[in-house]
């Protein structure tokens, strides 16, 4: 579903992606380790479109992406929730969704109707809140839901474009152990022909989700396999300085 094969990227003298290649395959959990610093959000920038790779290909669902702008890459199936809010804040929860849904379905283009009435989008719109566990705040202003729902209403942001893939960039960042058990249930419940990819810190969420990991230091892959291949490596715990056996 996802293939990424020899991607590099440089700033200068800093080599942030080196020859950094992976597949992750059609309704695959891939969760992306390493610590601050290796090179895992400008990976994702790159797989997205916001980054142009030196060198490589990015392969979405058999087509080659590597040229495609943001937008075309998310018209082909392709969405990102954020490690920060990119939520409009003076909207409801439902109004957020419905932008999302609306630009999937089309109904956003339209001049002569509201997108929020399109029968198309309220489905979309419905079916996400009931995913992301968000249907009691649809009508609530994203201002004045706790900060817990606003990360669920992120991936319910990309969840509404209808994607094949969506990548994830730390979408437990800044909530409390409470709040991080809900969303692993949330994540467990997504529908398993949806392809995840998730950077993620949160050692528990990596094994509790994950159908591999892969793991990135100084910009190269290196590691590429099992979760439970993950936790006996000499190597990640000496990456992780000892922090693996709190996993």
């Amino acid at each position: 579903m996802l293939e990424v094969n020899n991607l590099d990227k440089s700033f200068g003298a800093i080599h942030v992606t080196c020859d950094v290649s992976l597949r992750v395959e059609k309704g695959e959990r891939r969760v992306i380790l390493g610590p601050n610093g290796a090179g895992k959000t400008t990976l994702f920038n790159q797989l997205v479109g916001e980054i142009r790779p030196d060198k490589g290909s990015i392969r979405l669902d058999g087509h080659d992406v590597t040229a495609l702008d943001v937008p075309a890459r998310a018209r082909a199936g392709l969405s990102r929730s954020y490690q920060k809010n990119t939520l409009c804040d003076g909207l409801t929860c439902r109004e957020n969704l419905s932008l999302a849904a609306a630009t999937h379905t089309g109904a956003i283009r339209s001049l002569f109707r509201d997108p929020m009435t399109d029968p198309a989008v309220r489905e979309i719109v419905a079916e996400t809140a009931v995913l992301v566990h968000l249907a009691p705040y649809l009508d609530h202003r994203v201002s004045e839901v706790s900060y817990g729902i606003r990360r669920q209403l992120e991936v319910g942001v990309a969840l509404a474009t209808r994607p094949k893939v969506v990548l994830m960039d730390e979408p437990t960042s800044g909530i409390g152990p409470e709040m991080s058990h809900a969303f692993h249930a949330m994540l467990n419940g997504l529908p398993r022909d949806l392809t995840l990819v998730i950077i993620e810190h949160d050692m528990d969420l990596a094994f509790d989700v994950a159908d591999s990991i892969t793991v990135l230091n100084y910009g190269q892959v290196v590691f590429d396999g099992a979760p439970e291949a993950a936790r006996g490596s000499t190597l990640l715990h000496d990456i992780y300085l000892g922090s693996w056996e709190d996993a």
